[in-house]
């Protein structure tokens, strides 16, 4: 598996631990930034991360904002995206069996860094469990297809 990482400043400090995880699970990944706590603008990093797993570079991604909301709009924004903002693990797991996430947020200012921790490894884990979800992830497509051809 090959998950893309991305974060703004307030980030920083939580994309960091998550590499750390990473590393220890021996998953592959590229951190797409940004590399300090310098204040920047958060779509400049976690669009790259959403656009890397929409081509399928990545199978799926992790963003890290002070927040974690502004980080999954953006995401949410690219095509093929379904990013969920997960503050514990039950919502990291669920998303990826019912709602096929391919990206997760995450707040760093509303989760710790063992929430986040367990929800990586839940949403790593964690697979489409298809069935009568498949209707509901063809809808959203459809949905995504309509307002792209507005």
């Amino acid at each position: 598996m090959r998950v893309a990482i991305g974060s703004d400043h307030a980030g920083f400090g939580l994309k960091g631990e998550l590499c750390t995880l990473l590393d220890e699970l021996r998953v592959e990944y590229r951190d797409f930034g940004t590399y300090s706590d310098e204040p920047v603008d958060y779509p400049d990093f976690i669009a790259p991360v959403a656009r890397a797993v929409a081509r399928g570079n990545y199978e799926l991604g992790v963003v890290i904002g002070g927040s974690g909301t502004g980080e999954a709009i953006v995401a949410n924004k690219v095509r093929g995206i379904r990013c969920v903002q997960a503050t514990n693990p039950v919502v990291a797991r669920l998303a990826r069996e019912h709602n096929d996430a391919n990206v997760i947020s995450f707040g760093a200012r509303i989760v710790g860094t063992e929430v986040a921790r367990a929800c990586v490894r839940e949403f790593l884990a964690g697979e489409f469990t298809g069935g009568r979800h498949v209707p509901r992830i063809e809808k959203i497509a459809r949905i995504e297809a309509e307002e792209a051809g507005r």
